[in-house]
């Protein structure tokens, strides 16, 4: 049991916010570790108040990483644009780790699967830029997001969900096995021009930006708007777990 649990692949999930950690709330952030688990995979939390140079040697004892959604908007600044008045505050310690982690993995040619805020963080830390409000500026009729968190009796509000269509030359595809899906959405925000390297895969009706992917082969790094981790029992997020583990494990065999 003991060389079992060694020989799987160590996934690093940063924190969702700097407040989330330092009050322990793990409600969310404990569905991306589930997720990860159940995969096959052992789940690295990684905190947001660690230096740069700590950062560093844990991602190295790491062999992929999962960029988490959150709340927090990327600041407007690193992709040279004003600030919208819908955009949220960034959080400064979550942009740090998440700019770190992938730093890194470029480097290393480790996988990168970001969902959510993570694949806006990826595409900014790339040189890509972002829509600041989907209502606002693009005005679709397609929800992206429920319009409140938590109904009356505090519990959490049903996902939005609407189709998406994906590019058959994407990995996505491949793991979905056909051209459309149905998926969640919880955002505001999305890619508006992809980073160089990255290639679009999906996209939802109203043309946002739902996946991008690393446009060869020498990195496996995906980002999906969506968010399979609240998806149980749902055939293409257990998949994308699945293929992210996978990879993983590819690095580890070879580390």
């Amino acid at each position: 049991m003991e060389r079992q649990a060694l020989s799987r692949p160590r996934i690093g999930v940063p924190w969702r916010t700097a407040a989330e950690e330092a009050a322990n709330q793990r409600t969310k952030i404990d569905k991306y570790l589930n997720v990860v688990e159940a995969a096959g995979a052992e789940a690295v939390l990684l905190s947001l108040t660690s230096s740069k140079d700590a950062l560093k040697y844990a991602a190295a004892n790491l062999d992929a990483f999962l960029l988490t959604g959150s709340p927090a908007d990327v600041d407007p600044a690193h992709y040279g644009a004003k600030r919208h008045p819908a955009t949220e505050d960034a959080d400064a310690a979550r942009e740090r780790t998440d700019f770190t982690l992938l730093e890194h993995a470029l480097v290393a040619g480790k996988p990168v699967l970001a969902i959510c805020y993570g694949i806006q963080s990826l595409n900014v830390f790339l040189g890509g830029t972002l829509i600041q409000d989907i209502p606002t500026v693009l005005g679709s009729r397609i929800s992206h997001s429920p319009e409140h968190d938590e109904l009356p009796d505090g519990s959490e509000a049903p996902d939005a969900m609407h189709g998406v269509f994906l590019e058959e030359s994407g990995l996505v595809f491949g793991l979905c096995g056909g051209a459309r899906a149905e998926v969640n959405s919880w955002h505001h925000q999305a890619v508006l021009e992809p980073g160089p390297g990255l290639r679009v895969t999906a996209h939802a009706p109203d043309g946002v930006i739902e996946a991008i992917e690393w446009a060869d082969d020498s990195h496996w790094i995906v980002g999906v708007q969506w968010h399979p981790e609240r998806m149980r029992g749902d055939v293409l997020a257990q998949a994308m777990f699945r293929e992210l583990v996978a990879a993983a494990q590819l690095v580890r065999v070879e580390r």
